[in-house]
């Protein structure tokens, strides 16, 4: 889960607008930010560890950011510590200069690196898998063997990385000189949409990973970059299109819908609020088929993600909704912190009870899944902390199992508080008096509903059934023994002793 935004100006410098595209797709990644940008073939980067307001001084970084294109990158790490070095956008010189942003994960990085030094002769400094997507695009423009790019040139070596790729990839390229390219795996894993805005001067484009960093600038929506599909956007401000997969399956990640986008973005022609309204009416339906007598007094949502979900659900029951937890603004999210102790600590920093909204009441807690149980355990001790008498929780997703290989720092699967356990023994461990999940069935018709053009989803999380077909139980083994909590610190602590050395 990352965000990439890119600009083409006809107008003015791109360097605030992608600063406050940036800003508005923060909740794709925490970990780090960066900025590229192009004025007369020349190029101007800033990229750390950080939040976006701390990553760019406006005196220091934002002034020397010139240019009327250029392509961001907002980032959480997905396999681990994360160190500036693999902050995005990545950079290549040959050919022609290219700069890229990528949300998702290659599910065949490791065979591609083998290709890329012996095959290629491109060389790699980093063990991020966006390098080698990055690579694999600028060796296959390469091959077109030309001066000049035409929009051809360009759609050609989309088609190559296609072949060439597997996984997930939501990517904005700036070729130097050229334009910027976005471009979108053929299952659409991952979401990119893009739009135009009118000017005196001509006319900008923007494609950023969600709706809503072009609603804050003023573009108009477009629509998605379709699966398989590329955008190529001249300089001059000329747009061309492309299918550029053979097989294309619009396979869009429902996750996208239960936590990761805001609710006020719109992804493959569905509004994610509405969506999650319908992940209320679902839950509720499924309540008063299964447990008709219920006695919950209060629905009271998990903030954020929740809030939508919750409101519906209790207004359906006919029961009073209320907000029983006040949200710490200043803390990130638990989900994608690094580090167990870190993340149970956080969960009492972010969220502190409304004790009048809970005490002698049968509360029904609602939340957009269970990962890790670490937060809803907090949160249902912390409930009857509060005094509530009985308390419920509900999830607006099915039970996660599996691991996400497709860019979500999900837990391994040994960390997965509902892998290899029943309902029955996850309401034991949580401590619930009653655990409701969503069914998969509900969930997919509460994200899907009228639209026609999803074709699936990738449900992966809840069924083990990975859509690209190429993930074995080996890949899954290597990725246990990289993404643990243990596997994660062991790395941080090594970079730690790197840095401290430096310093010495």
């Amino acid at each position: 889960m990352c965000g990439i935004a890119g600009i083409v100006s006809q107008s003015a410098p791109v360097n605030q607008e992608l600063f406050d595209a940036l800003t508005m797709l923060q909740h794709r990644g925490q970990d780090a930010a960066g900025i590229i940008t192009n004025e007369s073939h020349r190029l101007y980067l800033r990229k750390e560890n950080g939040l976006v307001r701390d990553v760019f001084n406006k005196d220091e970084h934002m002034r020397n950011l010139l240019g009327q294109m250029g392509v961001a990158h907002v980032r959480y790490p997905t396999a681990g510590c994360s160190t500036s070095a693999e902050a995005q956008p990545f950079y290549t010189n040959t050919p022609y200069g290219i700069s890229l942003s990528h949300n998702g994960n290659l599910t065949n990085s490791d065979e591609l690196k083998q290709e890329l030094f012996a095959e290629d002769r491109r060389h790699l400094n980093t063990d991020s898998d966006s390098e080698v997507l990055l690579n694999v695009f600028a060796h296959e423009l390469m091959m077109r063997n030309t001066l000049r790019l035409t929009a051809e040139d360009v759609f050609a070596a989309v088609s190559g990385v296609h072949r060439r790729c597997r996984g997930a990839y939501a990517c904005v390229a700036m070729i130097t000189g050229y334009g910027l390219v976005g471009f979108r795996d053929p299952y659409g894993i991952r979401p990119v949409v893009y739009g135009r805005r009118e000017t005196a001067l001509g006319v900008d484009y923007l494609i950023a990973s969600e709706s809503v960093a072009l609603d804050a600038l003023g573009y108009e929506l477009m629509g998605d970059i379709a699966p398989g599909e590329a955008i190529y956007i001249t300089e001059e401000g000329v747009i061309s299109r492309r299918q550029c997969a053979v097989n294309p399956i619009y396979s869009p990640c429902i996750f996208e819908h239960v936590y990761l986008a805001r609710p006020d973005s719109v992804m493959d022609d569905v509004y994610v609020y509405k969506a999650r309204l319908r992940m209320g009416v679902k839950l509720a339906e499924k309540i008063l088929r299964t447990w008709p007598e219920h006695d919950i007094d209060v629905v009271i949502p998990i903030p954020d993600t929740s809030r939508v979900a919750g409101a519906e659900l209790a207004a359906r029951l006919g029961v009073n909704y209320r907000e029983g937890f006040i949200k710490n603004r200043y803390i990130g999210r638990t989900f994608i912190m690094p580090g167990q102790a870190q993340r149970q600590k956080s969960v009492r920093q972010k969220l502190n009870p409304v004790d009048i909204e809970f005490k002698g009441k049968n509360v029904l807690l609602v939340d957009d899944s269970i990962v890790r149980g670490t937060t809803s355990q907090e949160i249902i001790q912390m409930a009857r902390e509060a005094g509530a008498r009985k308390v419920y929780f509900a999830s607006a997703a099915p039970p996660v199992r599996y691991p996400n290989v497709y860019g979500i720092d999900m837990p391994i699967a040994s960390e997965l508080v509902a892998h290899g356990r029943t309902e029955a023994e996850l309401e034991t461990l949580l401590g619930a008096d009653r655990l409701i999940f969503q069914d998969l069935e509900d969930l997919i018709d509460a994200v899907k509903h009228k639209t026609s053009k999803i074709q699936r989803f990738d449900t992966s999380v809840f069924t083990g059934e990975y859509i690209t077909q190429d993930i074995t139980s080996e890949y899954l083994n290597q990725l246990e023994l990289f993404r643990s909590d243990a596997a994660k610190q062991k790395r941080s602590k090594a970079a730690t002793s790197v840095i401290e050395i430096q310093n010495a």
